[in-house]
């Protein structure tokens, strides 16, 4: 009776298969497709913004050069055309296009009249930028 047990019942051990080095490279190069994308809105946001035009108008006008009056009343009534959208600063811009008009197309003219600069600086702190 000396004979060797068996038991039967019990099995061999079974081999699992191990993917987590694929999972682990999925992740890298899922967090890798996800930064790429966010780079490129961030990029392309910056890249296709447009420059405010109505702040490099008032710009222009902020720097103006008062000493060459015949200039700078025709930048005046370019700049202010394009600025002005609502009614107070089209009537402020109208009456200064008008105060302008003996400034303009003569060859020799005087230094701006300081009603002039008046009305200028009250269109440039109403004009919102």
């Amino acid at each position: 009776m000396n004979q060797q047990l068996k038991l039967h019942d019990i099995k061999g051990l079974e081999t699992i298969p191990d993917i987590s080095f694929y999972i682990f490279i999925l992740l890298i190069v899922l967090a890798f497709a996800i930064v790429s994308i966010v780079l490129f809105f961030i990029y392309r946001y910056f890249k296709n913004k447009k420059p405010n035009k109505r702040k490099e108008y008032y710009e222009i006008l902020k720097t103006l050069d008062f000493d060459n009056p015949k200039e700078c009343a025709y930048k005046i009534t370019k700049y202010t055309r394009l600025l002005a959208r609502n009614e107070r600063e089209k009537k402020l811009c109208f009456e200064l296009i008008e105060e302008l008009d003996k400034y303009k197309y003569k060859k020799e003219v005087l230094p701006l009249d300081n009603h002039i600069k008046v009305i200028f600086d009250r269109f440039m702190d109403i004009v919102d930028v």
